[in-house]
């Protein structure tokens, strides 16, 4: 779900960008917000630089590339440090011009800044995220808080932030666009606190360089605990129940970690949720979902209860030292919610429907069990195990039976195919291009008409040792026109997991969904057309970036998808329509489920950042506020705090959880509109959306650019209708 892009420290203050961890540009306050000392001098740079290939423009095809083929973890600090002083020397340059200040001078100058920042952040990030080994995490967790002090350096600079507001208020003659970035940084170099006291300024710096260590170290633990903690499978009776393809990838798991004749279910979503959906073996279930739940939460020196409860403090007293009720507030204030209690209605609004149809899910699932004789109560272990019973029962759909007929490698080609639907995107291997492990590969992106350059795409699929967990975008280089037409690199990033060599791998339709989603942040990125850097591609609202990738999602299950992509994987045939049937007609089965899981964790989110001062204790916290939400006993959240990386790894999701809801109302009535055009692949609704939406980044207000698409502001009827919740008619009933 996370996302990440690069962009140069120095406009780390421009808005929000997509999710977790690096440089952020729309948020001054980032877990990695860079920073390094400016005690280097220049003979040592540019020894550095003449050595350090991280520090040197990329070369190669495509506008050059990064150089991950000659990359070695000591070569981070120092190229950080370097990058870093020669970012500062150039800021510095544009607060001390001596002419009056103007777009070109300034906000223009600024854009221009950074770029071998940006190049080393960019590689940086790839490496912590999906390479972070121990030798990495001593560099990360040095540099982390002297990345922030940096970040700091530039937007406390008040010269230069009397230039910026010069130009702010001015009526220099700016194009639109020119004006949404002069109020970006005017905006945001505000909240990060450039208008404090000299006595202010210092404690905010202070506060910031703490939480990127806490950030950092949070993140870590949380590696740490997926990395280590195993479940074990030693006899074929503890197989019972699994489909073939898990077994084949639990024994490829052993392997690796040398485990001859075992079995193993690592302590990732995507090798616990299916070992939770079919695994016939109780008690192993119930020690599975406790792993999984319990990371971060076990005590000792990784445990993350003491840190949460540290940046919440932290996290509150700069939200005081900035003009703000709570750390809530400074988040939201920029973004398409404006207000927690915005947001909080909205939430609030689907809670109850949500929970109400847990308690049907449950009552069905307990019949079921007592049905077949179990002698159980319904357990938070047993949610997914019962709930594909039912689903068998009901609608005759066994998930597995899907499977055999999402092929990881197929549904690649079907998410190209839509891009070219859509928008006109060909997709062919990109070569002479180096990769940071041998699993990545790469595409390059070109228009089907023109033949022109779009981009390039690397495709990172396999869960490994030292790769975060889940699935998210990076964006390597931004697509931007100062200095003439520079194209971007995008990534899709996720956590498959590997079977026997030379067999296609199978997904549950779950991932699927997933893996259209990461996709659309990817074409978000793709399709801009912008002049500046910080308003490029999925540089929006932090409740607006979620929308264009979750509005994919609704292609996986079209007939055009499936008819081409979803073929069995031992025949070669299609999917059957009559299986496509079951899957469309159970389509909001189990919603109570998955909308209450996610919910919860966005509800917690946002009440511990509302909390302001108060001493939280996280489990106290979370267990009280879940009592009194009335969560059902059956479910836990999909994120429990301690291991909640949305919200603690950085800053980027705080009290932010709940932009995919946000964003899920916006997707629903979206796709509403090429259901009341000529079909999903209506040409001319697809033009507006890459008008309006994917190729504007944040040059307009997104609640502009979707009018300008939709021809009116969104409605939430067609998320409850998504979800099959109920939906009250203009006199208030059902």
């Amino acid at each position: 779900m996370g996302k990440t892009i690069v962009r140069s420290i120095a406009l780390l203050v421009a808005t929000s960008a997509v999710a977790i961890v690096l440089i952020n540009p729309m948020d001054s306050s980032n877990a990695m917000n860079a920073n390094v000392s400016d005690s280097t001098d220049a003979g040592h740079r540019m020894t550095t630089q003449d050595q350090n290939p991280l520090l040197a423009k990329w070369d190669g095809p495509y506008g050059g590339v990064p150089p991950f083929d000659r990359v070695q973890v000591a070569q981070f600090k120092p190229a950080l440090e370097a990058a870093m002083a020669e970012n500062l020397a150039e800021v510095e340059r544009v607060a001390a011009d001596p002419a009056a200040p103007s777009f070109e001078n300034t906000i223009s100058a600024l854009e221009r800044a950074g770029k071998t920042l940006n190049r080393v952040a960019s590689v940086y990030g790839v490496w912590g995220g999906t390479m972070s080994g121990p030798e990495f995490q001593v560099v990360q967790r040095e540099m982390a808080p002297r990345l922030s002090a940096f970040n700091d350096k530039i937007t406390q600079n008040e010269p230069l932030f009397n230039r910026i507001k010069s130009v702010y208020e001015s009526k220099e003659a700016m194009t639109p666009e020119q004006k949404r970035l002069t109020w970006v940084y005017y905006t945001n170099f505000v909240r990060a606190g450039a208008q404090l006291k000299p006595e202010a300024k210092v404690r905010l710096s202070e506060i910031n360089q703490k939480l990127a260590g806490l950030f950092t170290k949070f993140s870590q633990n949380t590696l740490a605990e997926e990395t280590d903690q195993i479940l074990v499978l030693k006899t074929d009776a503890e197989l019972a129940g699994l489909p073939q393809s898990l077994r084949d990838a639990a024994a490829e798991a052993a392997a690796t970690k040398k485990m001859p004749g075992a079995w193993v279910i690592s302590n990732t979503r995507s090798s616990i949720d299916p070992f939770l959906t079919y695994s016939d073996v109780r008690p192993l279930r119930e020690k599975a979902w406790r792993m999984f739940i319990n990371r971060g939460d076990n005590g000792g020196e990784r445990d993350n209860n003491a840190i949460i409860s540290e940046i919440l403090q932290l996290r509150a007293e700069r939200a005081g030292l900035l003009g703000f009720p709570t750390h809530a507030h400074w988040r939201l204030q920029n973004s398409m919610a404006k207000t927690p209690e915005r947001a909080m209605e909205l939430m609030e609004a689907v809670w109850k429907p949500a929970v109400a149809r847990v308690h049907e899910e449950v009552a069905d699932m307990q019949a079921l069990a007592n049905k077949e004789g179990a002698k159980i109560q319904i357990e938070p272990w047993d949610y997914r195990y019962y709930a594909e019973k039912v689903r068998k029962e009901r609608y005759d759909l066994d998930q597995n039976e899907v499977k055999q007929y999402l092929q990881l490698e197929k549904l690649r080609e079907g998410i190209f195919w839509v891009a070219g639907e859509l928008f006109n995107f060909n997709f062919t291997p990109a070569v002479n291009v180096p990769v940071n492990h041998p699993d990545v590969r790469v595409w390059e992106v070109t228009d089907k008409t023109s033949k022109k350059h779009i981009g390039l795409w690397y495709f990172d699929p396999y869960a490994r040792a030292g790769k975060r967990s889940g699935a998210w975008m990076n964006a390597y280089r931004t697509q931007q026109r100062v200095d003439g037409e520079i194209t971007t690199i995008v990534s899709n990033n996720s956590n498959f997991v590997k079977g026997k060599p030379g067999e296609p791998v199978l997904i549950s339709w779950d991932d699927a969904t997933t893996m259209f989603h990461e996709f659309g942040h990817a074409l978000h990125g793709l399709s801009s057309r912008v002049t500046y850097p910080s308003l490029s591609g999925t540089a929006v609202a932090r409740d607006y970036v979620e929308f264009p990738s979750q509005l994919l999602e609704h292609w996986l299950p079209t007939p055009e998808v499936l008819q081409r992509f979803a073929v069995h994987y031992q025949t070669g045939k299609p999917i059957p329509q009559a299986l496509v049937d079951r899957i469309t007609k159970s389509s909001t089965f189990n919603q109570g489920f998955i909308t209450v899981e996610y919910l919860s964790a966005a509800l917690v989110d946002m009440k511990l950042h509302l909390a302001g001062a108060r001493k939280i204790d996280a489990d106290a916290f979370e267990r009280e506020t879940l009592t009194e939400l009335g969560m059902p006993k059956e479910i836990v959240m999909r994120h429990r705090t301690p291991h909640f990386s949305h919200v603690f790894s950085s800053d980027a999701y705080s009290a932010g959880y709940y932009s995919y809801l946000w964003s899920d109302v916006i997707t629903a009535d979206a796709f509403g509109a090429f259901v009341e055009g000529k079909g999903p692949y209506d040409a001319t609704v697809a033009e507006r959306l890459r008008k309006h939406v994917f190729s504007v980044g944040n040059t307009i207000d997104p609640a502009e650019g979707y009018r300008g698409f939709r021809g009116r502001e969104p409605k939430v009827e067609a998320l409850m209708k998504k979800r099959g919740f109920p939906v009250k008619d203009s006199k208030g009933g059902n």
